[in-house]
């Protein structure tokens, strides 16, 4: 995987919403910005214009089905996270807290909808370059 593309309603909310996160875009189109991550990119993409460019005129895309995530390495991180986005404009789900499979996570959703994580994984936490590889 290279890109992940969100589909948004509005692309000026949605950039002032991951600038208050401390997100920089690194290139703009008309109807896209980009941001660079550890080894793939994001996008950010009007709703309709992405519907229109998978060839899908008018065609209503959901949110949801699925989580992005960002890991760090303590809890304290977590907690900065998470309340960062909130105070951004972000939508709580679930507050961080100690889960099941022995790691600390919460989630958010982003103001078109796309739910978050934010955890640490005490089995395969961050590598020194903030990239992420999951422990075997």
């Amino acid at each position: 995987m290279t890109l992940i593309t969100l589909g948004v309603d509005d692309l000026a909310r949605s950039e002032r919403f991951y600038a208050a996160l401390g997100w920089k875009p690194v290139k703009r189109g008309e109807a896209i910005i980009f941001y660079q991550l550890n080894g793939l990119a994001l996008g950010l993409f009007g709703r309709a214009a992405l519907a229109e460019d998978q060839g899908r005129p008018g065609a209503e895309l959901g949110t949801g089905a699925i989580t992005l995530a960002q890991n760090f390495v303590t809890n304290e991180e977590v907690d900065a996270a998470y309340d960062l986005a909130l105070k951004a404009g972000a939508t709580p789900m679930k507050a961080p807290q100690k889960v099941f499979w022995g790691g600390y996570s919460g989630y958010y959703a982003d103001p078109d909808g796309h739910v978050w994580e934010v955890a640490m994984n005490p089995f395969s936490p961050p590598n020194e370059d903030g990239s992420f590889t999951i422990s075997a």
